[in-house]
Parts: structure tokens; sequence; C-alpha cells
């Protein structure tokens, strides 16, 4: 069997620890034949591909970002189609394609099994959002940078006597915000799933304040303020449609500083948070995901996706994972404010 693989959507940590994982498996255990998909769907849309061979994966599960390359394609325009990616795999003599992305890979990969191709999917995300699923690789390492990025900005916040504001990824949930606020020891956490005002912020700021702290604030960059309607967003949409987001921080700096007469700054660690090495919990769950995704191709699991259930994998319909966003529930967010102010 000649496998496809493709890597789609925002770079993370650990996907070339999947290609590898599928790769090793498939060649060592079943004899496939892999090739690549440059560039996520636009590979797919174009029949853009490369041969996979054992030795092109040898050492990379350590390495950052993808060997494939990615992009936010969306297969269903610019030339695109269930036909014409079916064409492009006959000519190739692709049978099967594993779909390595986050909610928009998915959902485009949902919509073309629907029409008759043969897909499974990978989950990837940083953000961990994907319900169906305990942890999304990527997400580990997104927390540890994260959590590194602050302890950094905290000495220079007690330095000078200032409010640090750490922006985070998570989309519109607040998972890294969560765990990094809490392994930094932030003195509030504001993420989408609660609605905080800024009264309520700059209370919990003026108390870390008149302790003698630093005050630290790590917020979400979906986070939506009691004031306001929808998460901030002022670089349009992506070719999904959905909202760039990005920028809560600095909108909240000033209106902290004005209130509490503490000189405030903010940092949005963006785009670092997705790069570098893997985390070692990333690399092996990444690596068992890529082998249990070729089980998926072997047994006609067409329309699913791998995930994690506690300890094991399991394989779960696309529907489960798009039903829903996998959000912070609320006796998670309780056990942290405990330790806000």
């Amino acid at each position: 069997m000649k496998i496809g693989i493709l890597t789609s959507g925002g770079d993370c940590p650990g996907l070339n620890a999947v290609i590898r994982g599928a790769v090793l498996k498939g060649i060592a255990i079943h004899g496939h034949e892999f090739v690549g998909f440059l560039d996520g769907w636009r590979g797919v849309v174009e029949g853009d591909i490369i041969p996979i061979p054992r030795t092109l994966v040898r050492g990379i599960a350590k390495q950052g970002g993808t060997i494939l390359g990615t992009s936010r394609t969306n297969p269903f325009e610019n030339g695109g189609g269930p036909d014409v990616i079916k064409a492009h795999m006959e000519r190739l003599g692709i049978d099967a394609i594993i779909a390595i992305g986050g909610e928009g890979t998915l959902a485009a990969a949902k919509r073309l099994t629907d029409a008759g191709l043969k897909i499974v999917g990978v989950p990837k995300t940083v953000d961990n959002d994907l319900d169906a699923t305990d942890y999304t690789f990527g997400f580990d390492t997104a927390v540890q940078i994260a959590t590194e990025a602050i302890d950094r900005l905290r000495t220079t916040g007690e330095s000078h006597h200032r409010c640090m504001i750490a922006e985070v990824m998570g989309r519109h949930v607040g998972w890294i915000a969560l765990h990094a606020g809490m392994a930094s020891g932030a003195h509030a956490i504001l993420i989408p799933e609660q609605k905080v005002s800024i009264e309520q912020i700059t209370k919990w700021v003026n108390e870390a304040h008149d302790r003698g702290r630093a005050p630290l604030v790590v917020v979400a960059e979906g986070f939506v303020p009691e004031h306001m309607e929808s998460p901030h967003s002022e670089r349009g949409l992506d070719t999904f449609g959905r909202p760039r987001l990005g920028g809560i921080a600095d909108q909240l700096a000033p209106e902290i500083e004005a209130r509490t007469g503490i000189e405030t700054r903010a940092t949005i660690l963006g785009h670092i948070q997705r790069g570098g090495v893997p985390s070692a919990f990333d690399r092996v769950l990444a690596t068992r995901l890529g082998m249990a995704a070729v089980d998926s191709v072997v047994e006609g699991r067409w329309g699913t996706m791998v995930s994690l259930n506690g300890t094991d994998i399991d394989h779960v319909g696309f529907e489960a994972a798009l039903g829903k966003l996998k959000t912070v529930p609320q006796h998670r967010y309780d056990e942290a404010a405990v330790l806000f102010g």
C-alpha cells in the first residue's frame, strides 16, 4: 500500500515524530510505501509529493517544525475538491492519506472522507482544544516554553516593581494559560472560559502589589473581559474563516496601569510557543499516535482519528473530535483561582 502523509495548519512540536512513527512501523511491520504531501493540503490539491524512505525520517523525532512543510490551504478552494484530489491520488498511485492537523485540518478531512476518500487523522494542536482526546502533542512543549518565558518576565518585573502581563496562545480555550500560569505562580490567570471584570483583575493585581510582589498576569489570547463581547482580533480571518486572535494583553496593560498606578508591561509570546524541539512527553505521544495511525490505515478505519484516552491510544470518528471544543472545566479553574491575588 502507498500512503501519503500531510501536516497542515499551524506547525507544532512533535509533527516530525508522528511522521517517523508512522513510516517506521509502516515499513517494518507492513511493508508499506510512504510519500509526503508538501505544505499540507496544498500538496494534496496540486499533487506535489516527495518520497519518504526510512532514511529520511532518521533522527527527526527531536526536530521541531515539520520536514514536509505546512500551510493553511483550504482543500476545497483554489481549484481543489474531492474530484481533483482523487485524480491526483490515482495518478500517483496513493491508496490512503494520513492527515496530521488540528480542527480545521480534521474538518476538511471529514468532508473529504464523506466524499469517498480514504483518510485517517492524527490530532495536532498546541492549544489542547480537540475533544475526544485527553492531550494533543505539542501542548506539553508549548506550556514548557511559556513557563520558561514567564519565569524570565517575572525577574525583570520584580527588578522594576512592575506588573507584567504575559499573553499565551490557546485560541478559544485556556489550557496553555492555566498550566503555564499555575506553573509560574501567576497572580491572575485569564482564560476564555471565564468572564472576569477589569475591576476583579485590578483587585488581584493590587493584592499582590500590596504584599510587596511584582504582579504577574497570564492571559490567553482568546480571553474576553466582561466589558467585551468577543475576543480581541484585529488581523482578519484565516483561510478557514476563523478570526486571527492576539493582542488582548496590549489592551489590558494600559487599563491596569491607569486603575492601579502600577507601571505595567505586556508581552505577547506568540509563535515562540510553537517553535523549537518537542519535550520528551510530546515525542513519545507523537510517535505512538503515528504508529497507531498506520494501524488505522491497515484496518480501513477511514474517517477516524487516533486519540489518547488515559494512557491508551484509541480510534474515534472525526465527528467526535469536531463536535465541540475541549474547554477548561470549572473545577480546574477553581483550583487555580485559590492562588490568585
